[in-house]
């Protein structure tokens, strides 16, 4: 037996095995997908490698306030908008080139949308639609401004009325006769009240 070879193709002819074509189907749909995934992922570790570079960083930053120039910030926005009434609404201004309404980790919307054009003219004659009204609500429209990494706003904490100030401790000016925290109790003679 130890010098038969033994053909494996012989052995277990794919007629036998009805689930085997399509098992190398799946496997075949399943490397393509893990190639489309590697391909996705190197995407994004040379964009994030390019983010570290100082120069590509610079026009990533320029392109990003390029945007925002053509872009306003729509507050008090209805929570049953859509994004294509929001369109609709300001396509008087120019050609609307995305809506993007914020909604929160749920799926429900925050109540603002911010609205891109595709030309800054546009974006100025938004501004106009300020205090305009959508679904009953009157929008608050404003430029949108550019985030600067790292520029994150300080907000000092804010005072606890509750909590006690701490400090060093302070040594009391005398040293009370009756211990630390003990006052003499003044009692005063009171007529005698049943009902009080």
């Amino acid at each position: 037996m130890e010098g038969d070879d033994v053909d494996m193709a012989l052995a277990a002819p794919e007629s036998t095995a009805p689930g085997f074509n399509d098992m190398k189907i799946r496997l075949k749909e399943m490397e393509e997908d893990a190639s489309a995934l590697r391909e996705m992922q190197y995407k994004v570790e040379t964009e994030m490698g390019s983010l570290q570079d100082p120069a590509a960083a610079a026009t990533f930053q320029a392109n990003r306030e390029e945007v925002d120039s053509r872009s306003v910030f729509v507050g008090n926005v209805d929570y049953s908008c859509t994004p294509e009434e929001v369109q609709r609404h300001f396509q008087s201004c120019g050609t609307v080139n995305r809506v993007t309404v914020r909604t929160d980790k749920y799926g429900q919307p925050k109540g603002y949308a911010y609205v891109e054009f595709l030309e800054a003219e546009a974006a100025q004659e938004a501004l106009l639609l300020n205090e305009s009204e959508l679904h009953g609500r009157q929008l608050k429209v404003t430029a949108k401004r550019t985030n600067i990494p790292g520029m994150k706003q300080y907000r000092p904490r804010r005072s606890n009325p509750f909590m006690r100030a701490r400090g060093p401790f302070l040594a009391p000016y005398f040293i009370s006769p009756y211990g630390y925290g003990k006052v003499p109790r003044l009692r005063m003679a009171t007529p005698y009240s049943p009902y009080y």
